[in-house]
């Protein structure tokens, strides 16, 4: 067996197995893809330069997403199913797979993004720093991590990175769960519910552009499946 990562263009192949337990498998058999599954690698390509985050439009208005998060987002754009991130400017789909358990599932859900949804990717955000103030202390933060948190503002919720320059929330739900407040340290620096945290600037950071390959296969005929490679890397195939 060999992984589908490492399969030439115009190879048609089995899948035998599949790791990463369930919610890989599942998001897989989403995607119409199982163990039996004949396949065709149709394509490898690089994925263009994604520095940041995203800007983009939902069913209930705008959000800002981490390029981590829509790296798990899969949406069928005239009749193919890609990657969010494989979107540019403008381009609309409807979100189709979500790569990811319940918890990841609801928090979506929360920025307006459901299986089955209208999407439209909006633009690509500059990789920028915000300077936040909580507590009277000045943080810094990403625009990924700030982007996880939701504020209450003027009766509305919407994301920390929405807040204009100047603006004060009320933190009211922190996207993530427990991982992500470890890894941020989020208690130490006054980040919990029920706090007020105003945007104060912003800092441009010198871009760190992040590429990777992306597996174009095709699962049955005329029907083309786009998936990430760290994906790609946990389904071992045979030759058909």
């Amino acid at each position: 067996m060999i992984l589908l990562s490492e399969i030439e263009p115009e190879t048609s192949v089995i899948v035998k197995r599949i790791d990463g337990g369930s919610e890989v498998t599942e998001h897989l058999d989403e995607l119409g893809i199982g163990e039996g599954t004949k396949l065709k690698v149709v394509a490898t390509e690089a994925v263009h330069v994604h520095a940041g985050p995203i800007f983009l439009k939902t069913a209930t208005g705008e959000a800002v997403m981490a390029r981590g998060w829509a790296d798990k987002v899969y949406v069928d754009r005239e009749g193919e199913t890609t990657p969010l991130l494989r979107l540019e400017a403008g381009d609309e789909g409807k979100i189709s797979a979500i790569e990811g358990g319940k918890t990841f599932v609801e928090h979506l859900s929360l920025l307006g993004m459901e299986k089955g949804g209208k999407i439209e990717f909006l633009r690509h955000l500059p990789d920028d720093t915000l300077l936040l103030k909580v507590d009277g202390s000045e943080i810094k933060m990403g625009e990924g991590a700030a982007s996880k948190l939701l504020v209450e503002r003027a009766g509305k919720s919407i994301q920390a990175t929405l807040l204009k320059e100047g603006e004060t929330g009320k933190i009211i739900k922190i996207l993530g769960g427990e991982a992500l407040k470890e890894k941020f340290k989020f208690e130490e620096i006054s980040i919990t519910e029920g706090n007020e945290i105003a945007l104060v600037g912003k800092e441009a950071t010198a871009p760190s552009p992040r590429r990777g390959t992306y597996v174009q296969v095709q699962v049955e005929p005329e029907r083309l499946v786009t998936i990430g490679r760290g994906l790609a890397e946990k389904i071992w195939v045979e030759g058909n």
